[in-house]
């Protein structure tokens, strides 16, 4: 126990060296001590804040709306790192394996990763439609060549129900 303490106090000493001033109560002293709460809505929350804060942060990084990549994150995986799809999509961005092994993420399972192939998908997807909206987000569902083939929302109930969700939520 004093060794860990020792750990504790060693990084409170840097985090003032640095001027860090944790913006919520698990910070990693907090979390070690065991002082965070073992309820499970708490440490949801926590891990949707850091999602959150992810996304913002790769959304400015790449140009597009955070209100948009929050929208798709929270309909393809209710902002869960840890879902797989029954296709073998994988994420809070839902990333299929050949697209983020074409985006050069090394683990989709790691939240920051895979936002970030994700986000970076979506810029892609974003400029190959000119700018509309509506269709990035019908190719990020269905895949470009849909959204092509159809010069729009393809006629897939699923897409379009997507399409809207992801639609609503941003605005």
């Amino acid at each position: 126990m004093e060794s860990i303490n020792r750990v504790l106090q060693r990084i409170n000493t840097i985090e003032q060296r640095f001027n860090y001033s944790p913006t919520n109560k698990h910070d990693f002293s907090t979390v070690l001590a065991g002082v965070q709460s073992k309820d499970s809505s708490n440490e949801k929350n926590f891990v949707s804040d850091d999602i959150s804060k992810i996304i913002d942060y790769t959304a400015k990084k790449y140009g597009v709306d955070s209100k948009l990549v929050m929208a798709v994150a929270k309909v393809e995986s209710n902002l869960s790192p840890d879902v797989v799809s029954s296709a073998g999509a994988v994420g809070v961005m839902q990333l299929m394996p050949e697209t983020a092994q074409g985006l050069g993420v090394r683990n989709s399972k790691d939240p920051r990763d895979n936002i970030d192939g994700g986000v970076r998908y979506l810029k892609q997807l974003i400029t190959s439609f000119d700018g509309d909206l509506t269709k990035a987000v019908a190719a990020y569902n269905a895949g470009p060549q849909a959204v092509i083939k159809y010069n729009g929302i393809p006629p897939y109930t699923e897409t379009k129900d997507y399409v809207a969700k992801v639609m609503s939520l941003a605005n």
